[in-house]
Formats: structure tokens, C-alpha cells, sequence
């Protein structure tokens, strides 16, 4: 399934309209196919400026793009059912060797749950991936729940190991990127990112209340 989009200044707004009418209903079908489906957009410029984009690229100038509908844009986070991800929590666990109360800890934080938020800032998903960390990831599509889970928790075994262990440090990195953890030596002094680390400690500590031995508690004091 592949269409074809062309600006236009004589009938910029309707042809607009209209484009945006066609990469919504693309989305959606991609969205909603059975699992297993591929589910990845791909597109290109050509040297006249028009834009392509298919779901199944024929040729090797087609790139992966993350694309979300608009409406997302203005969506209201609501709290979702933890029950519903246990399997791919453990699973994922299980593979990047992670504790899965940490792995929850950081869910509740990002998404409380909602496998189709998206921040202001364009991240999403449970574990709230920018699109561009999703694609380094392999991750095409982000609202996918276990795709979601196993690459924010792969994202976030990448940054224990980056800080040595440190687990701070590593939901430091996280939030804000490696590059300002690395520059500022430590947490940078960002509020949101101070925040942030906070937020899961606390949610963390407040789920292994009953198992003490959790593997990467002690690395958080």
C-alpha cells in the first residue's frame, strides 16, 4: 500500500486537508493490523519535493518514520491496567537481565500505564521513546506494548551499563540523554530530570517494600 502526497501553493490548504485525511487513514490501518502485521511507515523526499510514504518500500531511498495521528497530540493520559504487561515486563527482564519492579517503576512514572501516551515532546508509548531512540531501538511501532517495554528497558540496561551500575545516574540519562549525565558529571540541574529520578526511586522503593533484596536497589543510595 504506498501513496503519494504533493505540496501545493495554489491549494495548499485543501490538498493538505486531503493529505493529512490519507496519512491519517494509512496510520490507523497499520495501527489496528493483527499482531505481527508490519507495522512500520517509510518515507522520502524525491528532488521535485514531493513526499512519499508506503508501508511497504520498493525502493532504497525509503527511510523508517515514526508517524503518529494529530489527534495524539492533545491526548489526555489515563491510568492503565499494570496486569495487562506483566508477561512482556518479565520477558524483557528476563533478556536485558534488568529487575522488573524497575522496570514497572519506570513505567508508572512516564505513562502511569497508558500504552498510547505521548509527552509535549513527541515521546511514546509506555516508556515514553522519542522517536528517534525508537528507531536506534528497532522499535517501529511504540504504541506496541511489548515492543515499547522491551526497547525502553533495553534503553535502560544501555545506561546502566554507560554508569557503571549507577542507577541515579542511569534514570539521569534517561530522562535528559547520556551526553548532559556525562557533561554535568552527575545528575544535571535540570528540574525535570531531578524530578524525574525522584519519581522512580520513589515509585521503586515503594514496590520492593516487600522484597528488600531487589537487585538494583542498593545502587540507588
Amino acid at each position: 500500500m504506498a501513496q503519494t502526497r504533493k505540496p501545493s501553493r495554489r491549494k495548499g490548504k485543501r490538498r493538505a486537508l486531503m493529505a493529512g485525511h490519507l496519512l491519517a487513514a494509512l496510520v490507523w490501518t497499520l495501527l489496528l493490523a493483527p499482531d505481527g502485521a508490519q507495522a512500520a511507515i517509510y518515507t522520502f523526499v524525491d528532488q521535485q519535493g514531493t513526499v512519499h510514504f508506503t508501508n511497504v518500500p520498493n525502493d532504497p531511498r525509503y527511510r523508517p518514520e515514526a508517524i503518529r495521528p494529530q489527534y495524539r497530540r492533545s491526548r489526555v493520559t489515563r491510568a492503565g491496567d499494570p496486569r495487562l504487561y506483566e508477561e512482556h515486563i518479565q520477558r524483557a527482564a528476563r533478556r536485558y537481565e534488568m529487575d522488573p519492579l524497575l522496570i514497572k517503576a519506570v513505567i508508572k512514572t512516564e505513562s502511569n500505564f497508558d500504552c498510547m501516551a505521548v509527552s509535549s515532546k513527541g515521546a511514546q508509548g509506555l516508556m515514553q521513546l522519542m522517536p528517534e531512540t525508537a528507531a536506534d531501538l528497532n522499535v517501529w511501532n511504540p504504541f506496541d506494548p511489548q515492543a515499547n517495554i522491551f526497547g525502553g528497558t533495553n534503553y535502560l540496561c544501555q545506561m546502566m551499563a554507560r554508569f557503571g551500575g549507577n542507577l541515579k545516574l542511569a534514570l539521569a540519562a534517561y530522562n535528559a540523554g547520556p551526553g548532559k549525565v556525562e557533561a554535568a558529571q552527575g545528575i544535571p540541574l535540570i528540574p525535570e530530570t531531578q524530578q524525574y529520578v525522584a519519581k522512580v526511586l520513589q515509585h521503586y522503593r515503594q514496590m520492593t517494600a516487600a522484597a528488600p533484596s531487589s537487585r538494583w536497589l542498593g545502587a540507588a543510595n
